[in-house]
């Protein structure tokens, strides 16, 4: 006897229904619409479509939640207009916590970002501003002197300096920010969220033990490793795909993350054409030392995920991969060289890409890369040339909602009536939805229940519908994390 059956639902592209078994989490028949017994729990969809649950594959999960309590900063187009939404902020602040604004995009301002400007807005009050890449903060004097960080007349941090900063505004009492975690977790099942890869930059594997014995539930966690915890991973034997003991099958071991150069923000990302304002970023790691660790990430059975930006950087993470004879991984995989694209697909790389970092960096594109824009975001590009793409949000850099990144993929635009942006790298639903759930968009008997339902056919609703999906359910191996209304039987 099923646990339940999901009556009167269509897959992608289908005219007919299907009733649709689940037992012991797992799909165990796909059937034409017919009778079901009566004593078997059941629940009409009414025509529904089904696809398997989304993943969201790049996420900073504490930086995600934390964020839902920080103000915007956004909508800024100037140092100025920054300063002003700050002033209407320390007008407002209470005590003497820091004050933390993100989002924030300089290197599209005209005007740059001054110590002096910042404390006399503040007033004394410690402030601390994040970029919308999290590889800059500006903070004023007072933020500067509490948390025991030199900076310079610009009160800009980057790179590692910016890290190491935003870990330590994050330093919450567990109880305050597990809880935030909750509330993003249910928001991510709403938009039909079954996983996220957890890339933030801390021992992520105790945390998330932590979080899920204490009844965190709505996703499932690929908790990422750091290179400065390489060792460590390797002395408790974890390995990429290992579930985690007493985690209820929530938590698993994730990928060895490591960076190798910065952003296109910071103008750090390494690049083979120098920037406007000069320089050509910054390599962290140079093409020799990647190679030895992805041989050792190899050896411990560690799956290499490369933060690669520039098209420099990501030449050379490639060529590591090629000497290595290693797969794996490259994160953003924003600029690259018209060689490389094919490389991807010949050394079994996946393109681990934010779809809607496209739209957002747009006009810092065109002021910083100009010059090989067509090699940006180039996902159609990618997928002529036989890579595997798979998508995410780099949350909070952009909202963790699978929808918007395949609409940024799918079009190209907003419905914010800017002109679609570089529309010959515009790719399919299908081939969108593929890379939001693991390679799939049909069920399949024997798949781990892990399902989205949703009110319309996500290849034949208009855009508008699409980026805006409407999700009626999410289901985690047959049990509900959204929608319960709709599932009660």
């Amino acid at each position: 006897m099923p646990d339940l059956v999901l009556c009167s639902v269509t897959q992608p592209g289908d005219t007919t229904v299907s009733d649709v078994q689940i037992t012991d989490g797992v799909i165990t028949q796909i059937a034409p619409a017919g009778p079901v017994p009566t004593d078997a729990p059941h629940v009409d969809l009414d025509g529904r479509t089904l696809i398997p649950g989304l993943w969201d594959e790049h996420v900073h999960a504490t930086q995600w939640a934390l964020a839902g309590g920080r103000f915007d900063l956004s909508v800024a187009a100037s140092a100025r207009e920054a300063l002003e939404l700050v002033r209407a902020q320390i007008t407002a602040a209470a005590g003497t916590s820091p004050l933390i604004g993100v989002r924030f995009r300089d290197a599209i301002w005209a005007d740059a970002p001054s110590l002096r400007d910042l404390d006399e807005v503040t007033q004394g009050h410690p402030t601390a501003l994040i970029s919308h890449d999290l590889h800059c903060v500006w903070l004023n004097s007072a933020a500067a002197w509490r948390f025991g960080v030199p900076v310079d007349s610009t009160g800009l941090l980057r790179e590692q300096a910016a890290f190491a900063l935003t870990i330590a505004l994050g330093q919450l009492p567990d109880t305050t920010v597990d809880a935030l975690a909750a509330s993003a977790g249910t928001r991510a099942a709403a938009r039909g969220v079954v996983g996220v890869v957890d890339f933030e930059m801390t021992w992520n594997r105790d945390v998330w033990q932590r979080r899920i014995t204490d009844g965190f539930d709505a996703l499932r966690i690929d908790a990422g490793i750091y290179l400065a915890d390489l060792d460590r991973a390797r002395a408790e034997r974890m390995r990429t795909g290992d579930r985690i003991r007493g985690t209820r099958g929530l938590l698993t071991v994730g990928p060895l993350k490591l960076l190798i150069d910065g952003s296109l923000n910071t103008r750090t990302a390494f690049c083979v054409e120098e920037y406007p304002v000069g320089g050509h970023g910054v390599l962290t790691v140079s093409e020799d030392e990647l190679a030895e660790i992805l041989l050792a990430a190899k050896e411990s059975g560690l799956l290499p995920a490369v933060h690669a930006i520039g098209d420099a950087a990501n030449t050379v993470a490639l060529n590591a991969f090629d000497r290595a004879q290693v797969t794996g991984r490259i994160e953003h995989a924003q600029f690259l060289q018209t060689e490389d694209f094919a490389r991807f697909a010949r050394l079994g790389v996946t393109a681990s890409v934010q779809p809607e970092h496209a739209l957002d960096d747009r006009d810092a594109v065109e002021l910083m890369w100009a010059a090989g824009a067509d090699r940006v975001f180039a996902l159609r590009s990618l997928l002529d040339a036989g890579a595997t793409l798979a998508f995410g949000s780099d949350a909070p850099v952009a909202p963790l909602d699978p929808w918007t990144a395949m609409s940024a993929a799918s079009s190209r635009a907003r419905s914010d009536g800017r002109e679609p942006w570089r529309p010959d790298q515009v790719i399919t639903r299908g081939q969108a939805l593929a890379a939001s759930a693991r390679g799939r968009i049909r069920l399949r008997v024997g798949d781990v229940a892990d399902l989205a339902v949703l009110d319309g056919d996500p290849l034949t609703v208009s855009d508008a519908t699409f980026e805006r999906m409407p999700v009626a359910a999410t289901l985690l191996a047959g049990r509900v994390t959204h929608g319960d209304a709709l599932l009660a039987h």
